[in-house]
């Protein structure tokens, strides 16, 4: 019988963030497939903005975009396993919808280099998502302090501290 030699430690809260990160992006991959909570379903493209489904009635999605959130979540489950990869994904992933959040600008709506269906409301959802992640991966990261020299411990330091009043009984 195999047993494992694994520590097992408590997540941090990094690492809950990032599941549940993961877990949100797996979910909006999955009902951007489902009819009825995705508007226009009929018109759901593979990519680009000739797709007109929207996720809620809302956001504009396609295949390729319920894919990428779906592989997102699939990325974020697995990075979540440890406190530097679940960070490193906060902050890579909200640099990446940072750069979607631009690029939907930039882009615009219905231009044929669009090979992601977005409308105004996926980007300023981009952007929220940019910096919600990033802000996550900061204020769920410890300080560091910066290195001090240290000194070994002297022999006095061993030594139990005593009250004032055990002091004068010796």
């Amino acid at each position: 019988m195999a047993v494992s030699t694994r520590a097992t430690e408590a997540r941090t809260g990094l690492q809950k963030a990032t599941l549940a990160t993961g877990i949100v992006f797996l979910l909006l991959g999955i009902l951007g497939f489902i009819p009825g909570i995705t508007a226009n379903f009929d018109s759901l493209g593979l990519a680009g903005p000739g797709s007109k489904a929207e996720l809620f009635g809302i956001f504009r999605v396609s295949v390729l975009h319920n894919a990428v959130h779906l592989a997102s979540g699939i990325a974020a489950l697995v990075m979540a396993g440890t406190h530097r990869q679940g960070r490193n994904f906060l902050i890579y992933g909200g640099v990446a919808y940072l750069f979607l959040w631009l690029y939907g600008l930039l882009m615009g709506d219905d231009l044929p280099a669009n090979f992601l269906p977005e409308n105004n409301a996926d980007n300023w959802l981009h952007l929220a998502l940019g910096l919600a992640m990033i802000a996550l991966a900061v204020l769920l990261s410890p300080k560091t302090v910066p290195a001090t020299k240290t000194f070994p411990a002297s022999p006095a330091m061993d030594r139990p501290v005593l009250d004032a009043d055990e002091h004068d009984q010796t």
